[in-house]
């Protein structure tokens, strides 16, 4: 039964961190605004699975997105800023389990208004740890591209902050939706070995 759970689990963050990339494909720039849709699918997972799982699947999701797009697209400048922006960035979106517990006990009590708060508690935790990630390393290694004038601390702050706050409304608002109407997806089902199917 547990290892049955067990790859269960694991199959959902490897679906999960592969849905995760494949939005990074979607068009996610407005100005200098990208928004990260891939936050939307961890999100949830942690929701569903906890922390561990949800970190699992942003460290995978980061390896995929190192290597199929921030190393082609220039998106790297040295080993430490990559692995920052990266491995570390993504897989630190998992925290957003942190309020999973919770969150299933008020979704199994019935009470939907607390359970979407504390789903708005989970993105914002995920999206704040991300992007102060990337905040750092703006200010410290992309802090050349400012403007003049400008400090490289504050230039990082507009930049990422902007990115931040249009990657949490978008979250917020998909998956409260989702918490409102499909609440089967916050819900793991109870494992069956093949035996017992």
């Amino acid at each position: 039964m547990g290892r049955t759970k067990n790859l269960t689990v694991l199959v959902e963050v490897a679906i999960i961190a592969a849905f995760a990339m494949a939005l990074e494909y979607l068009p996610h720039s407005i100005n200098a605004i990208q928004v990260n849709y891939g936050l939307i699918p961890v999100t949830v997972l942690a929701l569903r699975r906890g922390t561990k799982p949800a970190l699992a699947a942003g460290l995978v999701w980061g390896l995929l997105d190192l290597l199929l797009r921030g190393l082609s697209d220039g998106g790297v400048l040295n080993v430490v800023q990559g692995i920052l922006e990266y491995p570390i960035a993504f897989t630190v979106v998992g925290f957003a389990g942190l309020v999973a517990p919770a969150f299933q006990s008020a979704l199994h009590a019935g009470h939907k208004n607390r359970a979407v708060a504390l789903a708005w508690a989970s993105v914002l935790i995920g999206t704040f740890i991300k992007y102060f990630c990337h905040f750092l390393a703006g200010w410290v290694y992309w802090g050349s591209y400012a403007p003049k004038g400008q400090a490289a601390w504050l230039y990082s702050l507009i930049s990422n902050g902007s990115s931040a706050v249009g990657s949490s409304i978008l979250a917020i608002v998909v998956v409260s939706a989702l918490v409102l109407i499909a609440q089967h997806l916050f819900v793991p089902k109870p494992t069956q070995s093949l035996r017992q199917a």
